[in-house]
């Protein structure tokens, strides 16, 4: 049994919570701990919201695990706030048979820091040619619900709808990665002023708005689930927004780093910030923040993308695409959503925790604090700040845009089904 005294919820109220079980099994002005097994955390009237949900993760197991596995991702995870997270399909092999999504589900379960919830690829071997088991990942003890191919697009529009008709029938998801292939032929960045000084091969808007609206079209007409993976542009927030307005199935997720981070940071041509869709203007960026902020664009996801310093140490256009984010994520969503008066800490957990654990329908996860829920827990000092340090991240790969930065909310504890997995304050 653990009693957590001083708790700051939402409505600012400060409360003792008793868990068992895994459970919140009391909560009340003031518990005191009558049996002398009970283990008693003062969290000095720190933030308690509801442990974070994140539907795009890359834990790299099976196959690369030099960049990241399951364990050293989960770790990262729970650092970062969050007790759930969905590993993509492009692994090695490729998560696209009950068999690969069951193995990952199952060291999920034995890091035992947080949900591990497989992703399953769309078609077989990411190649866009053939439809994936589908079904049978469903039905696997992994029970995927979510199907992407992300790293590629499903350009087949023919595929595309078959993909949608097929999950339908069991309320599932496709996730799609929108990248017109042939107008992204070797394409490094942005394209746009930044890439015509620097000489690089542009990564158009259109390229995903292309796919976006195409998209749109034939989850309206199929009557399926759609979710677009990290949106980028403006073009595509009100293509969402439209389409969401037309009563469309759609949801969409934005990344921390395309909140805060643009195309003028690839001017040094450091590979850091070489990223998979690229980082845009200004001027999508401040599109992207008022689409999250307005709930056109419903999570926030890190697509944390972790790669080895082979990977990145290297020029630009040898360089793999992507960066970590599960330790930095919050703190980016405050720096650029909080303090900039976007959103209020209720709006932070409705896009980290409750809207990403309702659009996958993982239970136990984005609860309210109340009597009864499952004890997945964050807390957060809101009024800390750190500096990020690639060197002290959990996560096997170092490569973070944010090496440097002061960022603002520290995530002090971190609670699995009732059970504390992180402790900033530990050791020191």
């Amino acid at each position: 049994m653990t009693i957590l005294k001083s708790a700051r919820l939402l409505d600012d109220s400060v409360v003792d919570l008793r868990l068992s079980d895994g459970k919140i099994a009391e909560i009340s002005s003031s518990i005191v701990a009558k049996d002398k097994d009970v283990v008693t955390y003062d969290l000095e009237k720190n933030l308690l919201i509801p442990g974070f949900v994140d539907l795009h993760t890359h834990l790299r197991e099976p196959g690369r695990e030099d960049s990241e596995t399951v364990a050293t991702g989960s770790l990262a995870a729970i650092r970062g706030g969050y007790t759930a997270i969905s590993p993509m399909a492009n692994t090695f092999p490729v998560a696209d048979t009950a068999g690969v999504v069951e193995q990952v589900f199952r060291l999920g379960q034995e890091a035992n820091l947080c949900d591990v919830f497989p992703i399953g690829a769309v078609t077989e071997g990411l190649h866009g040619e053939h439809l994936a088991e589908l079904m049978a990942m469903a039905k696997s003890k992994a029970a995927v619900r979510i199907f992407s191919d992300d790293g590629k697009c499903v350009f087949d529009p023919l595929l595309m709808r078959r993909a949608l008709e097929y999950v339908k029938s069991f309320d599932g998801i496709i996730a799609q990665h929108a990248q017109e292939p042939r107008l992204t032929v070797n394409a490094q960045m942005n394209e746009g002023e930044v890439s015509s000084k620097l000489g690089l091969t542009g990564w158009p808007a259109v390229a995903e708005e292309a796919i976006i609206a195409r998209d749109i079209l034939l989850a309206e007409h199929v009557g399926a689930r759609l979710h677009i993976c990290h949106l980028t542009t403006a073009g595509g927030v009100d293509l969402v927004r439209i389409a969401k307005a037309r009563g469309v199935r759609v949801s969409a997720e934005v990344t921390p780093h395309h909140l805060l981070l643009t195309d003028d940071l690839v001017t040094n041509y450091d590979p850091v910030f070489k990223v998979n869709p690229p980082l845009r203007t200004q001027s999508d960026v401040l599109a992207l923040r008022a689409g999250l902020a307005d709930g056109t664009i419903d999570i926030v996801a890190t697509d944390h993308a972790p790669h080895p310093s082979e990977d990145k140490d290297c020029e630009w256009q040898a360089a793999a695409f992507g960066m970590i984010g599960l330790e930095t994520a919050l703190s980016v969503v405050v720096k650029s959503m909080v303090e900039t008066g976007l959103l209020d800490w209720a709006g932070v957990v409705s896009r980290m925790s409750t809207n990403p654990a309702r659009i996958a329908g993982y239970a136990g996860h984005g609860h309210e604090i109340a009597v009864g829920s499952t004890a997945n827990l964050a807390v957060i000092d809101t009024s800390g700040t750190w500096q990020v340090d690639r060197n002290k991240m959990a996560s096997k790969s170092k490569n973070t845009p944010f090496h440097g930065m002061q960022l603002p909310a520290l995530v002090q504890m971190t609670f699995f089904n009732g059970r504390l997995v992180h402790d900033l304050n530990e050791g020191k």
